[in-house]
């Protein structure tokens, strides 16, 4: 029974921190890294958005656009956010696109990183 306990613990971990970054650690009791999680990949995420960064939609035309969508996921909630909001949708003229683009990007990659961290936290593998 313990063992399911721990499987659900570990699940529910890493969706809430793959849903808002860093919630999975606070979930955990692990305050300030949750926190400390949150700042950083929002803070770049938000940036990005700032510049002027685009959150790819799943496109088929360009492989280069279906591996920015699965990056982009990593974000969550903003993700979810930006297919009813207009956010993200990336403005090509300014010069800071293609950096604010990579800075959604890797927020979501490291979002990724961070859930992942917190699963492995659940299961006991890390403290």
């Amino acid at each position: 029974m313990l063992g399911v306990f721990m499987s659900i613990q570990s699940f529910a971990a890493l969706a809430l921190g793959w849903f808002i970054p860093g919630l999975g650690h606070i979930y955990l009791k692990k305050y300030i890294r949750g926190l400390i999680f949150f700042v950083c990949i929002f803070g770049m995420a938000s940036l990005g958005l700032f510049m002027g960064g685009r959150i790819y939609s799943f496109q088929t035309e360009n492989p280069l656009t279906i591996l920015a969508f699965f990056s982009d996921i990593g974000n969550g909630l903003l993700f979810i956010i930006s297919r009813f909001a207009a956010i993200g949708l990336g403005e090509l003229k300014k010069t800071t696109f293609e950096f604010a683009t990579a800075y959604i990007a890797g927020a979501g990659l490291l979002n990724y990183l961070v859930a992942l961290d917190a699963w492995d936290i659940a299961r006991g593998k890390k403290e």
